[in-house]
């Protein structure tokens, strides 16, 4: 065998032990709050809020159903966005019960959130997560409810 040849077919050895399937990532749907309207709506003290949550789809096939838990509650009151920003515990939590998705084709789920007839005017802080696979992802959004008229 030439010389040039038998360094041919390593070189194509070599290249073809490159090209192994590795196993493709898992895709799944994730969620995330929330539709703009529930964040710029005010609410009065009685009200239910709705939290919309939004639905990012992967192209290609799911993996399987997920494996997550939506959260959402809603705490204050704070006199403004900036003492609700501030860090200082709230008088009151109202919270929803969390959803669990079970992943089907267009599945639009919502948290809903009943605001005490009781509840004070003012900021409060909107939370938000989801609790999928063993991480958790979540923010905040500021919301206000006022007086009942």
């Amino acid at each position: 065998m030439r010389p040039h040849a038998l360094l041919l077919g390593f070189v194509a050895l070599a290249g073809l032990s490159g090209c192994t399937e590795s196993a493709s990532p898992t895709v799944t749907v994730t969620y995330s709050c929330c539709v703009a309207a529930d964040v710029e709506t005010q609410y009065r003290p009685g009200q239910t809020m709705t939290v919309h949550w939004i639905v990012q789809t992967p192209e290609g096939p799911v993996s399987g159903p997920p494996q997550v838990e939506l959260t959402a509650s809603l705490a204050g009151p704070y006199a403004s966005a900036d003492d609700l920003k501030g860090g200082a515990a709230p008088a009151t939590t109202y919270t929803a019960v969390p959803v669990r998705p079970a992943g089907t084709p267009d599945e639009q789920p919502v948290s809903t959130i009943v605001i005490g007839a009781d509840a004070q005017p003012g900021y409060y802080n909107l939370v938000t997560s989801a609790n999928q696979d063993g991480a958790t992802a979540g923010g905040s959004s500021v919301v206000r409810v006022v007086a009942k008229s």
